[in-house]
């Protein structure tokens, strides 16, 4: 009985000591510095965000936050090395629901979402609908009406095939039951040429990219595809505000570790992204970039990530979003 209780005694303090040894080791983390694998080159949105956080970022948690760009399938290149990664929280990768989602469905692979976990929302640039400021359409209503009036005549240009915003032309058409004539051009600076020169009636754009031109009075805004009026413009009204289904149509970055990673370690990077945008230097910087800072829970990130899952998953399963 003595050596069965002493064996019994000798195991729970085994366990302990090996609890204790685990608890150690994820308040530990990080231990060593952390890979920000950005999925796009260098110097685009996705990247000086990356820059941005992952300095502060390094601040907080007292170990390197390195960039690592791996461009390549609109993020999914980038996303397949984090995959190859141990789940520790070592590799992160900052992403968007179009990364994830859209952009294997365009390269007829398997969406992402479910190998991945999120961290936390980083940011948000809004999407606008603009127009040459000599255009005769005044506001968003006036263009709809005419587009409902002819099917396919009124031009609506946008970044690319499988872009946000190309997905939000196709959610429009969806909600108001209306067709334009889609315009896909290879990146914004083609298309925003030709809204400017008059080839096109407008243009789906980032905000950053059209505010120069919306600021020298050569574009004018209709409207703000979002929930919310962006503070660079005022007066422009929101897609509810004219009288249309309000959807959140920026595009929104955030970070993600491979799914399975510990939750502790979850928390810890999500606290220090947090920080990191709480800083005002960092803040402003953003607001310079035109972006809106968005940290976020966890929990809060994912069900953002299911909202965006019911309205573009429908486009995909209606067949209006497909491989190219």
């Amino acid at each position: 009985m003595a050596q069965r209780r002493t064996f019994v005694l000798g195991a729970l303090a085994a366990t302990a000591a090996s609890a204790t040894g685990f608890g150690a080791r994820a308040q530990a983390f990080p231990t060593k510095p952390i890979r920000f694998v950005v999925p796009f080159a260098a110097g685009g949105n996705a990247d000086v965000t990356a820059r941005l956080v992952g300095d502060g970022m390094s601040r907080k948690l007292g170990q390197t936050v390195l960039v690592d760009n791996r461009p390549g399938a609109g993020g999914v290149v980038g996303q397949e090395t984090v995959l190859q990664a141990p789940a520790d929280g070592y590799t992160m990768v900052i992403g968007a629901f179009g990364t994830l989602y859209v952009s294997p469905l365009m390269a007829g692979k398997p969406s992402m979402v479910p190998s991945f976990a999120p961290v936390s929302m980083l940011s948000t640039v809004p999407m606008i609908v603009v127009v040459p400021a000599n255009s005769r359409f005044t506001d968003f209503q006036s263009m709809l009406a005419a587009a409902k009036a002819k099917p396919g005549t009124i031009s609506m240009g946008h970044a690319g095939n499988g872009t946000p915003n190309h997905t939000d032309i196709l959610r429009i058409q969806e909600n108001e039951k209306v067709s334009f004539s889609i315009v896909p051009y290879r990146g914004s600076g083609v298309g925003l040429n030709d809204v400017l020169a008059g080839q096109i009636d407008s243009y789906v754009d980032q905000l950053s990219s059209s505010l120069p031109h919306l600021q020298s009075g050569k574009l004018r805004a209709l409207v703000v595809i979002g929930e919310k009026r962006t503070p660079e413009l005022p007066n422009v009204p929101t897609l509810a505000e004219v009288g249309c289904t309000a959807f959140d149509g920026g595009t929104t970055l955030g970070i993600f570790v491979r799914q399975d990673t510990p939750a502790p370690i979850i928390a810890t990077l999500n606290a220090a992204a947090v920080a990191a945008l709480a800083d005002p230097a960092i803040r402003q910087k953003f607001v310079d970039l035109g972006a809106t800072v968005r940290p976020s829970t966890p929990a809060e990130f994912g069900a953002f990530m299911k909202t965006e899952e019911a309205g573009i998953g429908d486009l995909a399963r209606k067949g209006l979003l497909k491989p190219e």
